[in-house]
């Protein structure tokens, strides 16, 4: 199905909470989404997934909407977020700055990344106005005129070591509240998350692993991210995979497993789950581990794509109820 049979220009939001031990709460955060401001339903919105996970304490809820209404869908499901959530009193494994921890906007078809970019500070500038103690970060195409990366973001403001918030400084907003906590909110391509188990409980083989499959290293993998985490008794390899220009794929070795896909004529591509998936294993077996399994957080960029057209075509705000939420 394409996106001109739907008539709609396409983005979506992996919005980054930090509570998912409290089904309820998230469940009603995910349902803010879908009303104005009337609480009357969006009908060009859809929440297409929810992925908890109880260690982490963290939840992402995937919303696609046509560009123009996902602001203010987003906006929506923010506050009710930072109604719910007191960092103060928020315990985890997980990193997180914020109640509201990330605000990622993707282009899905007929959009590109640069009006993500302005739909996301547009959102940020919401945020601010609206929320009393809210302070964001900007990263991607929302950041100008720098454009770093989230990771770059992420390494200056101490997010893998999640230190005090109020000595942090904010791009929009005041210094963080204690309650609220610092928002990273942007634009880029497409950002999938995938995580491994491996068969252990030792962190120094975890942190090895996720640092030789690092896109940062000389023979890494392009476009991933990887920490390693305590999980259920194991540990999980949680990497974030990023869509990069298609353009770049001349430079990547032929064995080298890529996935590639168009938004509006831009061609990006991205390591395969299947394949970081075969590295994890490869690794971990040099150690004497084995693996216990994948889990994508919510979908690749073009099942995500496929979703949001079926789901907002057929009028389906509440997708990931007939999809099934993940509960971890």
């Amino acid at each position: 199905m394409s996106s001109s049979r739907v008539g709609l220009r396409l983005a979506a939001c992996l919005l980054n909470i930090s509570e998912a031990r409290r089904k309820y709460i998230v469940e009603n955060i995910a349902k803010a989404a879908l009303l104005d401001k009337n609480g009357k339903k969006h009908p060009q919105v859809s929440v297409l997934n929810i992925f908890s996970d109880q260690d982490y304490n963290r939840s992402v809820i995937t919303i696609a909407a046509s560009v123009d209404k996902l602001g203010s869908s987003v906006l929506a499901a923010c506050l009710e977020a930072f109604q719910a959530i007191d960092m103060e009193v928020q315990e985890g494994i997980h990193p997180c700055l914020g109640a509201v921890d990330l605000v990622p906007i993707y282009p899905l078809s007929g959009v590109t990344v640069e009006e993500c970019g302005v739909v996301a500070r547009s959102l940020a500038e919401d945020l601010v106005r609206h929320v009393p103690g809210c302070s964001v970060f900007l990263f991607g195409e929302a950041d100008l005129p720098e454009k770093r990366s989230l990771v770059q973001r992420r390494k200056q403001l101490g997010w893998f070591t999640r230190r005090d918030v109020s000595a942090l400084q904010p791009d929009l907003g005041a210094a963080p509240a204690r309650r609220c906590g610092l928002t990273g909110v942007g634009a880029s391509p497409y950002v999938m998350n995938c995580n491994i188990t491996i068969d252990s409980q030792d962190m120094s083989a975890g942190r090895e692993i996720a640092s030789a499959i690092r896109g940062s290293n000389a023979n890494g993998l392009k476009g991933v991210q990887a920490m390693a985490f305590p999980h259920e008794g194991k540990i999980e390899i949680a990497c974030n995979v990023e869509s990069f220009d298609d353009q770049e794929a001349a430079e990547i070795s032929e064995d080298f497993q890529h996935v590639s896909y168009s938004v509006l004529g831009d061609q990006f591509s991205y390591v395969s789950p299947h394949y970081i998936e075969a590295q994890v294993k490869k690794l971990a077996s040099d150690w004497g581990i084995g693996t216990k399994g994948r889990a994508l957080v919510g979908f690749t960029p073009q099942e995500c794509k496929n979703c949001a057209e079926y789901a907002i075509k057929e009028n389906i705000g509440e997708f990931w109820k007939i999809r099934g939420g993940v509960f971890m």
